[in-house]
């Protein structure tokens, strides 16, 4: 359950406290806004690790100081910088979302993020008419002054970038913010660095994995008010970019094609189940303009979502109530609330304690599942 009230900037207890308790292992988004409203500041929350992490039967592993000292020197070094969630300057509609990461790191534009922006997704083996259609409908996105986002794959992914460079585009990577992937786009990624802006959520210097992608199209689709789909497969990365983007009350579009074409039938799929057909910039525009009144950016939305800050005490009678629910297939939080009849703040105490401690492992949609 989460309810909205407004920001609670954490106080300034500097980048390296917050980065640091971000790098902690076991410390995921929701756990992050969790600790910061409970505690009030990461250096607070830090200290009090230890202790939480016992109570759930295991031992914190708090991120080694000079790791976390060499990360932010890197990134200063690279030219880079960490916007963190609750600053003015965390993109406002990423943050509204349940896992909204709690760092970011970025370089290039910063004001690119209060524009209005668009995600732009497709197939890495896209036909040569669909890279065409993603360029030229990217060209004609920026003309009207909209931001496309997308990330930095093949086909697709590069043609909406180098389509909207000249008009605002931004990158956001699966690794560290100074590792290209895919090699042959380092000259591409180079540019959005300087012309537009590159985002990243891994450490520095960690080289993009599988898991990765899932994480970085969360982060595509919540910067944005919709998410265009121009050629995807039934079982692709750009489908779950879309899923994100329906889930998050975000428009959805997609570019019908051809039945015969297997690149095609995710697109034609997300039609039959309610995308808007897009055929134009000016299609883009509409649908966004029939959701929010407006193409969305800064004001979009009202405030930020925190989860509720867990009771101070657990007992552990509680906790073991709540682990005994627990196995490996996910399971809503609100069926945990419901089953132990106990107040959603004690059940969220729990399995912070839990997280923690390594004993359970949370998942998309409020889910948490036992590790």
């Amino acid at each position: 359950m989460t309810a909205a009230v407004r920001v609670l900037n954490p106080a300034p207890d500097d980048d390296f406290a917050r980065l640091r308790l971000i790098r902690s292992d076991n410390v995921g988004p929701v756990t992050y806004r969790q600790l910061l409203r409970r505690f009030g500041s990461a250096s607070r929350a830090l200290a009090a690790l230890p202790d939480l992490a016992q109570r759930g039967g295991g031992t914190a592993r708090i991120a080694p100081e000079a790791a976390v000292a060499a990360e932010l020197a890197a990134v200063a070094r690279f030219g880079a910088r960490f916007v963190f969630l609750g600053d003015p300057d965390y993109p406002f509609l990423l943050a509204q979302t349940e896992t909204a990461p709690p760092a970011l790191a970025v370089k290039g534009d910063l004001r690119l993020l209060d524009r209005p922006a668009v995600a732009m997704v497709g197939a890495r083996n896209a036909s040569a008419a669909a890279v065409r259609f993603a360029r030229e409908l990217a060209t004609a996105l920026a003309d009207a002054e909209l931001v496309v986002v997308s990330g930095l794959a093949r086909g697709i992914d590069a043609a909406a970038h180098w389509g909207a460079l000249a008009g605002g585009t931004i990158g956001v990577v699966a690794g560290g913010i100074d590792v290209v992937y895919p090699p042959e786009n380092a000259e591409l990624q180079a540019r959005i660095g300087a012309d537009g802006l590159l985002v990243a959520e891994a450490a520095f210097g960690t080289q993009p994995q599988a898991r990765h992608f899932p994480r970085r199209n969360r982060i595509i689709a919540g910067l944005c008010a919709g998410t265009v789909v121009v050629e995807g497969a039934l079982k692709s990365g750009s489908l779950i970019t879309a899923r994100i983007a329906a889930e998050a009350g975000r428009e959805v579009m997609a570019v019908p094609g051809s039945p015969l074409d297997p690149r095609a039938q995710g697109c034609n799929q997300l039609i039959r189940e309610g995308a808007t057909l897009i055929q134009s910039a000016a299609d883009v525009i509409e649908a966004l303009r029939t959701v929010s009144g407006d193409v969305g950016g800064r004001l979009l939305s009202p405030d930020l979502m925190w989860e509720p800050a867990p009771d101070a005490d657990v007992d552990d009678a509680t906790r073991s109530a709540v682990e005994a629910l627990l196995s490996p297939v996910p399971v809503a939080i609100d069926e945990l609330v419901r089953q132990t009849n106990c107040p959603s703040a004690t059940v969220a105490a729990a399995l912070l304690d839990l997280e923690l401690s390594g004993r359970i492992v949370r998942h998309a949609g409020g889910r948490v599942s036992a590790s």
